[in-house]
């Protein structure tokens, strides 16, 4: 990265990509950017939570003006193609520049949020940028619930304005964002000895896109757990399946690429699962052919020992239940054309040892929603005799049109771009909504560069429109230096 421009912002990513920052796992990075700090005679807090938060004075003669606050997160969602031999606690990103962006081609960049991240200590170091106080707030664990921002006490931060760093879409100002709420499934299976004329096989559903759960979630891109789920539940009405094991996707904010299962079925028929695979997947191939035409389905003779699987009755329940239960866009936004309101995520599945595990992402624009979506698929999963249970709910953020920061945003990007840029929300969880509830006096706006495939292998951004975004940064901070 070091023949890119801007060179400052792209120093700061550099340093993210080479220090792993899996959530719960930012620890190293944290002391990095202290130290880093401390050398400039940049304040540091940490707060009760493990939130980061570096101070800066305002300019002189810019003591008066109302201080910003720069935010984004400092962990990142850690995906790997199958394969692909990269430990995220202790290897650095690989990166390679292709047609204008910066890609990881086999794991997830962490773009989201890194560039967020550099932008903002970016703007601590500039050498000749007049600013209001700054405050940049680096929260921990948004990825696996907004922990940080969840944790942050009334009264932590003392700007008035907040630039949120961590939307994936240049040349828009997000004025919202959806809430979300997580689902969580459970069961202990009953189990019974697998035949001795039975052989065991492995089935796996790969090469699909994934994506993120908000933002991804509309187009209509394959869910390796639900495809595998149809395809298992197909195969039982034709023949005896024993099911032992079933796991698919990593994070429940992420559409699952890959999962698996482990099955028995009876030895005289192993000859024709080719003819069935081979049919299932050009029916896939032929419904994906847009969204995820690489999609792939595939078995091979497994050699574990012989040993339990599900009852009957409870591979019909589990398969049942994942074959139809709601996944992907319930509703669109009455407001916002093309974006998603109201949606549902099965991110995680795990079946080992009779012991089944699901967890879903919900979102929403309006909270109501979100939680009553929640609610429907707890109850669905309690139909079909399965524990259930909402956790980790948090606030959507309210779009206020009339925001004085949106203005002097807009303003500022004729100045720089000739154009406004159009206003938007995102179905997404940014940490806005959570802030707003602790700091209900900021005002907020949220912007940033063009990042495509976030939460997934071959995540790329766009190099010239971090650049924009840096443009932009700079001159906001100027005009509010000079505010009255």
């Amino acid at each position: 990265m070091n023949n890119l421009h801007p060179q400052i912002v792209w120093s700061h990513f550099a340093t993210l990509c080479a220090i792993p920052r899996a959530s719960y796992r930012e620890e190293a990075l944290k002391q990095h950017l202290i130290a880093w700090a401390q050398t400039r005679g940049i304040a540091h807090v940490v707060d009760a939570v493990g939130n980061l938060i570096l101070k800066k004075p305002a300019s002189p003669g810019c003591e008066a003006m109302p201080g910003v606050i720069l935010q984004g997160h400092l962990d990142m969602v850690c995906q790997a193609n199958a394969g692909t031999l990269h430990d995220f606690e202790r290897d650095a990103i690989k990166t390679m520049v292709r047609d204008g962006w910066l890609i990881a081609e086999d794991t997830t960049l962490g773009a989201d949020n890194g560039i967020g991240v550099a932008l903002a200590l970016a703007a601590l170091e500039e050498p000749n940028l007049m600013h209001p106080a700054l405050e940049v707030l680096l929260t921990i664990n948004e990825e696996s619930g907004m922990d940080g921002a969840r944790g942050l006490t009334a009264g932590t931060l003392h700007g008035k304005l907040l630039i949120n760093l961590d939307t994936e879409e240049w040349g828009h100002f997000y004025l919202g964002c959806a809430g979300g709420v997580d689902v969580e499934v459970r069961h202990e299976c009953a189990q019974e000895e697998i035949p001795q004329d039975f052989a065991l096989l492995r089935f796996d559903v790969s090469g699909l896109r994934g994506g993120h759960s908000g933002i991804d979630i509309h187009l209509g891109r394959g869910n390796a757990i639900k495809l595998l789920a149809e395809a298992l539940r197909d195969l039982s009405a034709h023949t005896d399946v024993r099911l032992v094991e079933l796991n698919g996707g990593s994070a429940r904010n992420a559409i699952p690429r890959e999962a698996y299962a482990v099955c028995a079925v009876p030895i005289a028929v192993v000859s024709g699962i080719d003819v069935w695979v081979e049919h299932r997947l050009a029916a896939w191939r032929q419904r994906f052919a847009e969204a995820d035409a690489k999609v792939s389905f595939s078995y091979e003779l497994d050699d574990m020992p012989v040993g339990l699987a599900l009852q009957q009755a409870e591979r019909d329940r589990l398969l049942t239940f994942l074959d139809v239960v709601v996944n992907g866009v319930s509703q669109m936004s009455e407001d916002f054309a093309g974006v998603t309101d109201t949606s549902s995520n099965l991110g995680v599945v795990s079946l080992e040892q009779g012991k089944f595990k699901a967890t879903f992402k919900v979102r929403s624009l309006h909270d109501a929603r979100a939680d009553a979506s929640a609610t429907k698929l707890v109850s669905h999963a309690q139909s079909y005799g399965l524990q259930a249970y909402k956790d980790g709910a948090y606030p959507g953020w309210t779009p206020n049109a009339a925001s004085p920061l949106l203005a002097l945003c807009q303003e500022v990007y004729v100045q720089q771009f000739g154009q406004p840029a159009s206003l938007q929300v995102i179905h997404a969880g940014l940490e806005c909504g959570l802030l707003a509830a602790s700091h209900p006096h900021l005002e907020m706006i949220s912007f940033g560069p063009d990042i495509r495939g976030a939460h997934a292998p071959g995540e790329k951004v766009e190099i010239a429109s971090v650049g924009h975004c840096w443009t932009l940064l700079k001159a906001v901070l100027q005009a509010s230096a000079g505010r009255v």
